[in-house]
């Protein structure tokens, strides 16, 4: 029950904790906030100055002038403050003291109003200056750290609370209270339930910020936390089809998909079980990304999408996860770019990789396929499948890219196809016709 009720008032906690890069990120962020916090700190007290400066000074004959003085001080803090902002020194037990100074400071400025202009201590409780104590509690919402406000409003409650305990005792024999409103309007007496109402008003403030900003902290935590598993997940699948799973108005389910025309590329290097021989487990995956990193910039220049990895076997699709109208050129402009790439280059550990491609056009299915628990994002369907056997059939004819003839007709007359026959792709009943490109 006490669960429900604190999941209601401060939101849902964060499902784990933030990575150690993102909490460095955090903390990067909240130094520029004290940074900003601190020049608008600035801005106040040269505000207060300014004001102090153009209003007449009805007790300026006295000896002792304490507003200057609080001023100053305020000044001499703020611009410490801001120098240890810029400078990345903010331990914890500064921020806090920084707080006990801002709203001491303020305090005491307000304080030093009946000494200043010569009149009974209850006449600063009527200053306006006291709104200023809203904003700094404001303020600390630019840190977007609950703590920071709590300490600030609590020690703006207990600040209040003591400057109207010195008007009650400071003249014992005429403390001026009264329990008449109009009285208090109209005269020099206090009104404890005016008083009252404020400090009832500092604490409203600072717990409903407090609860805003801890509700939206946590909210910016879950999202970041799924703005990390994103970014971290497109390192593992293409960019293109995380960004189709993490936006998805509903959470993907199995067998959740989408049909239409697009192009598909199966590669395999030839000979890579000879290679792999060769070589340690390390030298063969330094070898797999210098051969991966470089055929993935030329799928990129065209628009592919790498849907899946499977040792050195790639899927590559066209018009399935982003839309492209010429999938199939675009297909076949990658094609070529990879059998191109590999003719008379070599690797790491002077290798050279030849690439076997399968290329064919039709109608696939894009879309999650698996168990609820373990879903897998790629193509399938009758068209994926003769892609996967026209690869394979490039050992037969000696070739590094075959197409089918969709794929064929597709690309018009901008590539030199060569017909070599015809194939019953297994599982199927019918001929398909294979070109080559040259």
């Amino acid at each position: 029950m006490i669960d429900t009720v604190l999941r209601f008032i401060f939101g849902d906690k964060p499902p784990a904790e933030l990575p150690e890069r993102v909490r460095d990120d955090i903390t990067r962020q909240q130094r520029e906030s004290e940074m900003l916090i601190g020049w608008v700190q600035l801005g106040l007290v040269l505000t207060f100055a300014t004001l102090y400066a153009l209003a007449p000074k009805t007790g300026a004959h006295a000896m002792f002038q304490p507003v200057p003085w609080a001023i100053g001080a305020y000044l001499l803090f703020t611009v410490l403050r801001l120098i240890s902002a810029h400078r990345a020194f903010l331990p914890q037990w500064l921020l806090v003291s920084s707080v006990i100074m801002d709203m001491g400071l303020l305090m005491f400025l307000i304080w030093s109003f009946h000494i200043q202009y010569e009149q009974p201590a209850f006449f600063y409780l009527k200053a306006p200056t006291v709104m200023y104590v809203f904003i700094f509690i404001a303020l600390r919402a630019l840190r977007f750290e609950p703590r920071y406000i709590l300490f600030t409003g609590i020690a703006a409650v207990i600040g209040w609370i003591a400057m109207v305990a010195y008007v009650i005792v400071a003249d014992p024999e005429n403390p001026m209270i009264t329990r008449n409103y109009v009285d208090y309007l109209t005269s020099n007496a206090v009104l404890i339930g005016a008083e009252v109402d404020k400090i009832l008003s500092i604490a409203v403030v600072t717990g409903v910020l407090t609860v805003a900003v801890l509700r939206a902290q946590r909210a910016m935590n879950r999202a970041v936390l799924d703005a990390t598993a994103a970014n971290d997940l497109s390192r593992f699948v293409s960019r293109e089809v995380a960004e189709r799973i993490t936006t998805a108005d509903q959470a993907v389910e199995p067998g959740d998909g989408e049909s239409r025309v697009g192009t598909v590329v199966f590669t395999d290097i030839e000979g890579f079980s000879t290679v792999s021989e060769k070589l340690s487990p390390q030298e063969l995956a330094s070898l797999l990304n210098e051969y991966f990193t470089a055929t993935s910039e030329i799928i990129d220049r065209h628009g592919g999408v790498i849907t899946q990895f499977q040792g050195d076997l790639m899927l590559i699709t066209f018009n399935a996860v982003t839309p492209d109208e010429d999938h199939a050129r675009n297909a076949m402009r990658t094609a070529v770019g990879i059998r191109d790439l590999n003719n008379g280059r070599t690797y790491c550990h002077g290798l050279g990789l030849k690439t076997r491609c399968g290329v064919n056009t039709g109608d696939i299915v894009i879309g999650a396929i698996g168990s609820r628990e373990r879903l897998t994002f790629t193509v399938h369907g009758d068209q994926v499948n003769v892609a996967a056997r026209l690869e394979q059939l490039n050992k037969e004819y000696g070739s590094y890219i075959l197409a089918g003839e969709n794929t064929v007709a597709a690309c018009g007359g901008d590539f030199d196809f060569n017909e070599v026959g015809e194939v019953t792709v297994r599982g199927r009943g019918t001929p398909t016709r294979v070109f080559t490109v040259t």
